[in-house]
């Protein structure tokens, strides 16, 4: 009877949680991309079976659609922190050296770039899309520009940041370090940053 309690108690402590698995799915998404988020890979990874895996989620969809959340959630609070800084020239210079220290973020984020066919993955670029634009978008208003500069400027940074992420792909992904990047960022700023 000890014998048994102990043992039920030993796999209730090597449960893994949803958000092991979520945060796997990430990791395997970050290194293979969307089309290798699977159960059978990540539970070798996390070293567990299948079985883990069907407590948490009915399927593979499912998985993929919590990571999806978890990561848009991740991102969702990083701009939510940027939100606080009252100068709108000041914030999008703290976008700006935010952008080049998140590299999985930049990395998770070009793998759905890839994958944007699949249907949970489309309404998430949708929503970070909308989100990142608004965001770039009543910045540049508040520092100044008028609705549409306002707009044309927050699609223009925003196409530089997706460019730069496929220029410098190979880099982030092997978290070396980009080349002249701080002199990148530096005339990007300056670019494209209103004076107040």
């Amino acid at each position: 009877m000890e014998v048994s309690l102990m043992t039920e108690t030993a796999l209730r402590n090597k449960r893994l949680s949803a958000d092991d698995w979520t945060r796997e799915a990430l990791a395997q998404m970050a290194e293979l991309g969307v089309a290798a988020v699977a159960v059978e890979p990540i539970a070798r990874r996390l070293k567990v079976t299948k079985g883990s895996f069907y407590w948490h989620f009915p399927s593979r969809d499912a998985l993929l659609q919590a990571a999806l959340e978890r990561w848009e959630r991740d991102e969702q609070a990083a701009y939510g922190a940027l939100q606080s800084i009252q100068d709108p020239g000041e914030r999008l210079r703290a976008l700006f050296q935010l952008i080049t220290q998140h590299n999985k973020t930049h990395i998770i984020y070009s793998e759905l770039l890839k994958g944007a066919e699949h249907p949970a993955v489309q309404t998430v670029l949708e929503h970070v899309l909308e989100r990142r634009i608004g965001f770039l978008f009543s910045s540049f208003r508040q520092a100044g520009l008028n609705q549409k500069d306002a707009l044309h400027r927050a699609r223009m940074t925003y196409a530089v940041y997706v460019g730069f992420l496929q220029l410098e792909q190979a880099n982030i992904r092997n978290r070396k370090p980009v080349d002249g990047a701080e002199g990148y960022i530096s005339h990007m700023m300056a670019t494209l940053i209103p004076s107040t």
